[in-house]
């Protein structure tokens, strides 16, 4: 390990902010902060990664002791939406911890022993919908989130770096009173605390007795605006069937905009804030969406700072006439008249943004079918400097699926690597290909040896471990902290990974997917060939710090 300080010179910085400046501003540009007019400081430590076991060329699987969805007797819509996770390192150890919903027992912290060992310690907080770990108050203590059930809310457990025992405890959230499904955590009222978007799932609070939820004041899509003494409440909409929430740039302005997934043929809504004006205000960026979103996901995959944005749905992979006729009762079901002028498809959508706006390039890139489609995640699993995809399929429900076998639509998890030119293409041979129903889902290094591992949080069977075994080339993983403010993780920092075969890119995100939080570890693969320049960090204030003489196979701690 080693421990110094850099600092770029100001004429390369002048260099960098002409650049930075004028690709920021274009709708898709990797960038969420103005461009940076301050040189930040920071001490580095290198820590090397762990050795990798040898290369299967493969995902190997591992069953975790968690499991949703187990006690129900029946699985019926809307508790087969089963439940989501997140992964960060809660204690400090250097390795990565699980946090799990459950829509049927308590939740669960799995603590990581090294080696793909852990331990489960029982959270006395049971149907829960989504996972977040977050820095909520700002003190440097990564913190536990839940959305819940029905009518239960959203549940706060904050960490008072006590034993484990005793480390997390239920406290409320002054001002947050909705009740909530989807869940996303930013900066977005630029005062550098984290704010609160929330959107409930409307259907499912009728299944718990609320008629007209678009009349209860609990209902809808929230903007909670940190403050000193709790948040403050802004409503977007009544209307609501939130699934997924991405705060995100959309418009190009610089700043994250909120994308809500609904489903049921309500239209995803996108808000960005107001131009010269304190308020939010509703947009329509895409010429298509997804008919039932279930997920949203960004990402660089073209290496050329640019954003494109995933969305899943409900599409069959498989045309054959077998897989067809296991689909073609719940479609009937569930189908609803086209409108002229509607955007909404059934189908995943790829956005890009091309002269003249967002489109929908999802059918030319192989990526617009992948099953009945829950999470799903951009990640480099290979390690080329390509961001690859992953999504979780799966459907039990018997008042849908009552002519097949348990009420349950089995399909296969999909892999799709990044062929570099733009297309996607399925990688079966790659092992992920599950079939246990996966709802929420991360990509997280588990076992600290520089490649990306798979864990999805199951309906009805066990949680499952991906693990990595590709033969795959070296990597880095990027922490951030930066204390003494109110964001000590640096969620939104942009981090750019200059090498001689180009430029990578990834964002510190608190939360996105299919009821799932990010680790706030970044992580970077890239060819065996490439030659590591720098790091660059756009801090979520504007301030841009530069690390240099990097090896590859390690783990920067950056502080600001």
């Amino acid at each position: 390990m080693r421990l110094f300080r850099r600092y770029t010179p100001l004429l390369a910085q002048c260099i960098l902010l002409l650049l930075f400046s004028a690709c920021a501003a274009q709708p898709g540009a990797l960038a969420t902060a103005p461009a940076p007019t301050t040189l930040a400081p920071v001490s580095v430590v290198q820590i090397p990664l762990a050795a990798r076991q040898p290369c299967a060329d493969r995902f190997v699987s591992h069953t975790l002791p968690f499991a949703t969805g187990a006690r129900l007797r029946e699985i019926r819509t809307y508790e087969s939406n089963g439940a989501g996770l997140s992964a960060n390192d809660l204690d400090g150890d250097g390795d990565l911890d699980l946090l799990f919903a459950s829509i049927d027992r308590n939740s669960a912290i799995l603590w990581n022993e090294g080696g793909l060992d852990f331990h489960v310690q029982e959270l006395a907080d049971p149907f829960t919908r989504s996972a977040q770990i977050v820095d909520v108050n700002g003190d440097g203590l990564l913190d536990l989130v839940f959305s819940r059930r029905g009518l239960g809310g959203i549940s706060y457990w904050q960490n008072r770096g006590a034993s484990a025992a005793e480390r997390f405890v239920l406290t409320p959230l002054p001002g947050v009173e909705s009740y909530a499904y989807a869940l996303a955590w930013a900066d977005l009222s630029g005062d550098g605390r984290l704010d609160l978007v929330a959107g409930t799932y409307n259907t499912e609070l009728k299944q718990h007795g609320i008629a007209a939820p678009e009349t209860d004041e609990r209902a809808g899509i929230f903007y909670y605006e940190a403050g000193e003494a709790g948040y403050t409440a802004t409503r977007l909409s009544p209307a609501a069937e939130a699934l997924s929430i991405g705060l995100t740039d959309v418009d190009g302005d610089l700043r994250p905009d909120i994308w809500v997934a609904n489903d049921f043929g309500l239209e995803d809504g996108v808000w960005r804030w107001g131009d010269n004006q304190a308020a939010w205000q509703a947009i329509a960026p895409f010429a298509q969406m997804s008919h039932s979103t279930m997920s949203i996901e960004w990402g660089d995959i073209g290496n050329d700072g640019k954003l494109a944005f995933f969305s899943t749905d409900m599409n069959p992979y498989d045309t054959s006439p077998g897989a067809l006729a296991r689909w073609l009762p719940m479609m009937n079901a569930l189908e609803e008249p086209h409108l002229a002028g509607d955007p909404q498809r059934m189908a995943n959508v790829l956005q890009v943004h091309e002269t003249g706006g967002w489109r929908n390039v999802a059918p030319y890139r192989g990526v617009e079918a992948t099953g009945w489609s829950w999470a799903a995640r951009f990640g480099d699993l290979d390690n080329d400097g390509l961001l690859d995809l992953y999504v979780v399929n799966g459907m039990i429900a018997s008042n849908l699926f009552g002519h097949l076998d348990n009420g349950e639509l089995v399909e296969e998890n999909q892999a799709l690597r990044n062929l570099g030119d733009g297309d996607f293409a399925p990688v079966p041979q790659w092992g992920l290909g599950a079939t246990a129903s996966g709802r929420g889902m991360v990509l997280a290094d588990m076992d600290g040896d520089g490649d990306l591992d798979a864990v999805v949080n199951n309906l009805r069977s066990s949680a499952l471990l991906l693990e990595n075994r590709l033969c795959a080339g070296p990597g880095l993983a990027v922490d951030l902290r930066w204390p003494g403010s109110a964001n000590p993780f640096a969620v939104g920092a942009q981090v750019e990974l200059v090498t001689s075969q180009g430029v990578l890119r990834r964002d510190v995100r608190a939360s996105s997917g299919y009821l799932s939080g990010d680790p706030l570890r970044l992580h970077f693969g890239f060819a065996p060939q490439s030659g590591l320049q720098e790091v660059r960090i756009h801090w979520p204030d504007g301030a841009l710090s530069t690390v240099t003489e990097l090896l590859p196979d390690t783990r920067l701690e950056v502080t600001r």
